[in-house]
This record gives C-alpha cells, sequence and structure tokens, in this order.
C-alpha cells in the first residue's frame, strides 16, 4: 500500500493517454486482474447491456512488452449524461469502494461529459452521447477507480509529464477533424492541462483518457521527480505505430526528498556600482514591500576595480515583471537577470501564545516550522515581541527567548 512518501508518474509524453493504456498500465503495475475484470462486468447491471467480454493480454508495441485491455459486449442502449453518470455513480456505491475512489469516478464522468456539452451547446443531463456512450467508458472508468485503490495510488502524490496529443486529422462521429479531438481539448483547457503536439500524425490522447488526468495528477511537470523506482507498469494501445512504441508508462516509486515541502521561486539580480547606499536602501525597502520574499546584498568588485553590490531578490513567478521594472527604474540598471529556482521547506506559521513572566502575562507571536510528516523542526519567537518583554522586565533577550520557546514547544508536543 502506497502513502504519502510514495509518488505515481504517468509518462505520457510519447504517445499519450486513453482509457485502456491507463487500465492497462494499472493492471501490468500489479493491480488485482480478477477484481478489475469482476468489478466491469457488474456495469451491466446498471447500463442494460449484456455479455461483458474483458480480454486483458500481453502484447508488443514496436518490440515493447505491455498490457492490453479489451472489453466488448451486447450493444449498449442509448443513454443520456444523467443516465450514465448516475449508473456510474451507483455502480461504484454498490461495490463499496473508498470516498476517494467513488469521487474519483464521478469527477472523470462529469468532466468528460461537461466538455461534451460545452462543445455541442447543449445540458449535460440530456446530451446524446456517441464514442463516450460506449461500453469502453463506464469500463476503463470503474475498472481505473478499483485499479487505482487497489495500487494504493490514491494515497501517493501523482505527477504526470505533458500530455502528447498527436496530430494530423482523423475521423469520428462528428466528422473529420484534428487532433487533439475538440472534446480532448477542451478538458485539458478546462484544467489548464499542459499538452505538446506530435509526435506521429494520429489521435493520441482520448476524451477518456484527459479526464483521467486532470482529474488525478497533483503536478506536471517536464522531468521525473527525485524518486526511487519500485514498479513500472506499461499499457498498450491499439495501434501499433513505425515511429514510436505506442505504450503508456506508470511508475510507483519512493520519495527521496526527505519529507521536505518543494516549491518554486524566481530569482532576480542586477550589478550596481554607481549607486548611493541610501538608494539601495529605499530599494530594498520598496522591493520587500511590493512582494519580495527576501531581498540581499552581496559585495563585489566589477569593471575597472569599482567596489559594488550585487542586489538579489527572491520572489514569486507572478511578481517577475513588476519586480524587474521596480529594480531598474529604481536603482538605473540597464538589465535585470532572472533564473527559477526549485527548493525544498519546511511548513511554517505564525502561532499567537501567552507566557508568564514576572508575574506580567505577555502575548507573544511564536513561529513553527514543521516538515510534510508534522515533525517540529524549529520553534522561534518573533524577535519584535521578545525584545519588547526584555525591556519590559530588564531581562536578558537570551532568557526570554528561551522561556518563549520552552512553552511552546510543550504546549504543541501535547497537541
Amino acid at each position: 500500500m502506497l502513502n504519502c512518501n510514495h509518488v505515481t508518474i504517468i509518462d505520457c509524453q510519447v504517445a499519450g493517454i486513453s482509457g485502456d493504456m491507463f487500465l492497462g498500465a494499472l493492471l501490468d503495475l500489479g493491480a488485482d486482474a480478477e477484481k478489475v475484470v469482476s468489478t466491469i462486468r457488474s456495469i451491466q447491471d446498471f447500463v442494460k447491456c449484456k455479455n461483458i467480454e474483458v480480454n486483458i493480454r500481453d502484447v508488443t508495441r514496436r518490440g515493447f512488452r505491455a498490457k492490453k485491455v479489451d472489453v466488448k459486449a451486447e450493444k449498449m442502449p442509448e443513454m443520456k449524461g444523467a443516465e450514465l453518470i448516475a449508473a456510474i455513480e451507483e455502480c461504484a456505491e454498490s461495490l463499496q469502494l473508498s470516498e476517494k475512489a467513488r469521487e474519483f469516478a464521478s469527477d472523470v464522468i462529469k468532466t468528460l461529459l461537461s466538455c461534451e456539452a460545452k462543445l455541442h451547446g447543449k445540458n449535460v443531463n440530456k446530451i446524446h452521447l456517441h464514442e463516450a456512450g460506449q461500453i469502453d467508458t463506464p469500463a476503463e472508468i470503474i475498472g481505473s477507480a478499483v485499479a487505482l485503490e487497489d495500487l494504493g495510488i490514491f494515497n501517493s502524490k501523482v505527477y504526470s509529464t505533458p500530455v502528447a496529443v498527436g496530430g494530423g486529422l482523423f475521423k469520428f462521429s462528428h466528422g473529420t477533424v484534428s487532433s487533439p479531438a475538440p472534446a480532448t481539448l477542451e478538458i485539458l483547457r478546462s484544467k489548464k492541462f499542459p499538452f505538446v503536439g506530435g509526435p506521429v500524425e494520429s489521435e493520441l490522447a482520448t476524451p477518456t483518457g484527459a479526464a483521467i488526468l486532470v482529474n488525478l495528477v497533483d503536478e506536471v511537470t517536464c522531468f521525473y521527480p527525485a524518486v526511487k523506482p519500485m514498479k513500472v507498469g506499461y499499457g498498450a494501445g491499439t495501434k501499433d505505430f513505425k515511429m514510436i512504441p505506442n505504450v503508456l508508462r506508470i511508475v510507483l516509486g519512493e520519495s527521496v526528498t526527505h519529507d521536505l515541502f518543494k516549491d518554486e521561486i524566481v530569482v532576480l539580480e542586477t550589478n550596481l556600482d554607481d549607486v548611493t547606499g541610501e538608494i539601495v536602501g529605499q530599494v530594498i525597502d520598496k522591493l520587500l514591500l511590493e512582494g519580495a520574499r527576501d531581498v540581499s546584498i552581496i559585495p563585489i568588485f566589477t569593471k575597472k576595480n569599482r567596489p559594488g553590490q550585487i542586489l538579489k531578490v527572491i520572489t514569486d513567478k507572478e511578481n517577475v515583471e513588476h519586480l524587474s521594472r521596480l529594480l531598474i527604474e529604481e536603482t538605473g540598471s540597464l538589465g535585470v537577470r532572472m533564473y527559477r529556482c526549485e527548493r525544498r521547506i519546511l511548513a511554517r506559521e505564525s502561532i499567537p501564545m501567552e507566557v508568564v513572566i514576572d508575574g506580567l502575562t505577555k502575548r507573544v507571536r511564536v513561529k513553527v516550522s514543521k516538515d510534510k510528516t508534522g515533525k517540529i523542526i524549529q520553534i522561534k519567537p518573533e524577535y519584535d515581541d521578545v525584545k519588547k518583554i526584555a525591556e519590559e522586565t530588564s531581562k536578558p533577550l537570551r532568557e526570554i527567548i528561551d522561556i518563549v520557546k520552552n512553552k511552546a514547544r510543550k504546549e504543541l508536543l501535547k497537541e
């Protein structure tokens, strides 16, 4: 069973993703095939079709072995959107799936149908289904929900690469369209999910595959995160292309980030050698006031051995343009360097706390830093608060800091 220290990586940057490829990769990872098959067969009680057959087999795509899943049945009666949503939700309920698995199945079908409805200008409940109305759709959604739960993936962090959508033209129920299909594009647009065209002229990402991605993935990354791989599963698509192996790869692994949180910041910097100290001080104050996380000064020697400084700013990416402009206008610099940085951090919060010192009850803000597991790494009283207490009680500042830290640690450990 996976936990919060494990990660799942959906690698769909070469051959895209479809519902059957995704389910095949989960089965290749070791999801209980008998459970998945019996689950898919139980759908017939809710969609009113008969003789569902599930075929799971190993195939090769450009020499790579992968799991292929095919689902067949007698023709499903025509269902409207509301009926298909109800059928999937009732089936998930009858299977007694976990809350996360039920929500996943419900969210995927609702995403799929709402985007179809928007494209055709119709109500979700009344929309007539075409490709989404085949047995494949509910089978792949319910089957994937069961497989994900069986593998414990709902408890892990899920990454994905940008999804390849292919290119060129293809035919479906509404005629000839370009890839990605309109429904696929609308699903990706609705959740701002990154995609790339190519690398072949064919439809690579299907609406069901896209709906699965946008409702499961926590973070999209061009490169794999730091991970110790444990299992790798391959799910095969129907076609066998000459240019690429038509397989979806999913990797299960263990995080090697040592329980630290991760985020991305941007560093701005510029060299200064003809700016007065007063202006530098003013710029620092203004940068911090207008959104910079931190500002620092590094002494350097510039051309002709003139003493100068590197003014370095740490900020969020949404503030880059504004703060770059501020730096140029305030310092007269001709340019600002910018680079993105990934960093490991602790979760931080400020907690108000009352302490009694020499009979005086004082309120102190305490900064508490924790890792992903909730372990307290650092406790630091707010300087201005403890400084004020030290002045009022005539006690050394370090003694006040120790009193506050000990009181805070005891109270936090009780919680």
